[in-house]
This record gives C-alpha cells, structure tokens and sequence, in this order.
C-alpha cells in the first residue's frame, strides 16, 4: 500500500513538474504579453540605440482591458521633462475624467545656441532642421524612432485604439510634434502644438495630411521688448506679419489646406482661424488658434484661465486614423 501510495506521490510530481516546464518553455517562445502595468502612474526605460530613454504612462481608473482605448502622447518644453509635463499639462487629470491613456517622454540632454546668444545644455527634441542649432560635436539621436518604440510597447501593455493615437506638444514638444505630423502622421490620428511650431520657408511632404492645431498666446515673446498684441490685429497679422505668415504657410503648403480662412471667436478670450482641406472633403483642417493673455506657457487652468488639455482634446478627440 505504501508502496503504491508512494509511486502515486512520484508519478504526480513528474507530472506537475512537467507542466511547469513545459509551460514556461511556452513562455519563453512568446512575446511578452503581460500587463506590465498599474493604475495610476507607470514609469518605463527603453533602450534605443544604446541610449536609455524614459516616458511615463498614466492608466486611468476606469481603464478597461477588454476595451480599446485611445492615447495621448504630451511632450515637453525644453528643460521640461516627462515628469514635470505629468504634474503640471493638466492631462493626467482629463486622462482620468475622460477614460484615455496619456504618454509623457523625455527628450535628451543637449547643447544649444539660444536665439538670445550663448549656449545652454538641457533636455530638447530633435524636430526638424532650421529650428534649433546644436552646439559642434553633437550626436543627435532619433526621437521619431523612439517615439514609436513607445507606441510598439504601448500596443503590447495595453489595448490601445490604434485608430485613435495623438499627439500634444509645447514649445520644442510642439516643434517635435510638429515633425511626427511630418513622419508618423501613418500612426497619429491628428496633432496639436501650442506655444511653437516650425516657421521655416520649407514644403515638407507627411506621410498623410492629418487635422493639425497650433495655438499661440498675444504675449508670448517671440514679438519682442515684451510687447502684447491685440488679438483686434490678428487678421491682418495673418496676411501682412511675416512670422505669421511663415507659421501658415509651412502648414497649409505642407499639409495640403487652402489659404483662404475663416475666423471664429472673440477678442476678448480667444481668435480661431480655420483653413479647409484640400480637397474640401470631411472635417480635416489646419487651426490657427491666438489666445489672449497666454504667455510662453501651456495654458493649464491655473496659470491661464484656458484648460488646455480639456481644449484640445474636445478638438482632437473628432479625428480616427483612416
């Protein structure tokens, strides 16, 4: 009896230690699946290139696995960082209120040349030529491709809406958002930058013309001596200030938008010029946005009465990719 209870007890052991490793054999012939992830705030680090880089996702509380969900990448300012765009952009809390991931990276460490003279060495995007010039012997490195290692990892973490991925950025964020409009327009749904963009005398060709925003405060510096405008001048700014013409053109000639616009809003908070596709067909179309009272700042509700992140994303949240 002992003796069979016994050959029982080994037979079963076999049997149970042949499942686990047949089980992790399986494992490890696959990709890696799991979550990888909590509620809430979730830092990761990539290898791109032999460079770490870094991005924070926030999950909302209501994320469900069973459903797709869509995803908003916020990048940074220069001398930002992920983490202060998470604190302070305000879209962690819409993320939350709205149901939708938000991505937060990190730009590297540069040197630069400031339009004001000297240099400066602190975290910026590498957008595209003729906005920033980087100091001599500078390795700079492909922030496309590690933006869309980002978007690989995020498919395999969670269940994104790939139809409904976008893309926010301020200042050198919205110049590098400016350029993923260029080069990953096949994956984001439609973009919007606030507080810069490229103003350069360049047709760039996108992969896909897709809806694009751009908002500008009336005291930003880029005027110069401090001086605010009056959101009274921004119609003819738009055809006689060549800053501004610059800032259209770039956009309607790359992007395929008529010249001609329509002006909405008022004075007193904030001016929309929209410029129709070409062909005229759907809702696709190039906003030119003058805010009144913004400084160089992302407008977050506390620091100017606009919410930004609750703003543009009632805009883009219209767009799915094709």
């Amino acid at each position: 009896m002992k003796n069979a209870l016994h050959q029982q007890a080994i037979i079963y052991l076999c049997l149970l230690v042949f499942g686990l490793s047949n089980s992790c054999s399986k494992k490890s012939t696959e990709p890696d699946t799991e979550p990888g992830f909590q509620l809430g705030k979730n830092n990761y680090t990539m290898d791109i290139d032999g460079i770490t880089r870094e991005y924070i996702v926030h999950v909302p509380a209501g994320y469900d696995e069973n459903n797709s969900t869509p995803a908003v990448f916020m990048l940074h300012a220069a001398s930002g960082s992920g983490e202060v765009t998470y604190k302070n952009s305000g879209w962690q809390s819409l993320g939350e209120n709205e149901n939708i991931l938000t991505i937060y990276p990190t730009a590297l460490v540069y040197c630069y040349e400031q339009s004001s003279g000297g240099t400066k060495t602190t975290t910026r995007w590498n957008s595209l030529p003729g906005v920033a010039t980087f100091c001599q012997g500078q390795t700079l490195q492909d922030d496309v491709k590690f933006l869309r290692q980002v978007v690989t990892e995020l498919h395999q973490r969670f269940n994104v809406d790939s139809q409904r991925i976008y893309m926010v950025g301020f200042s050198s964020g919205a110049q590098m958002s400016f350029r993923c409009a260029v080069e990953m327009s096949d994956v984001l749904a439609a973009v919007v930058q606030s507080g810069g963009t490229h103003q350069v005398d360049t047709v760039f060709t996108p992969q896909r013309n897709l809806p694009i925003s751009f908002f500008l405060g009336n005291k930003e510096p880029w005027y110069g001596n401090g001086v605010s405008w009056s959101l009274s001048l921004f119609d003819s700014a738009l055809t006689n200030y060549p800053l501004f013409q610059k800032i259209t053109n770039v956009h309607t000639n790359s992007f395929d938008f008529e010249q001609t616009y329509t002006m909405t809003g008022d004075t007193n908070s904030v001016l929309v010029a929209t410029f129709k596709s070409i062909p005229d067909v759907g809702n696709r179309q190039f906003n030119f946005a003058f805010v009144k009272g913004l400084d160089h700042s992302y407008p977050n509700g506390s620091n100017h009465p606009m919410y930004g992140a609750g703003v543009h994303w009632e805009w883009l949240k219209q767009y799915t990719l094709p």
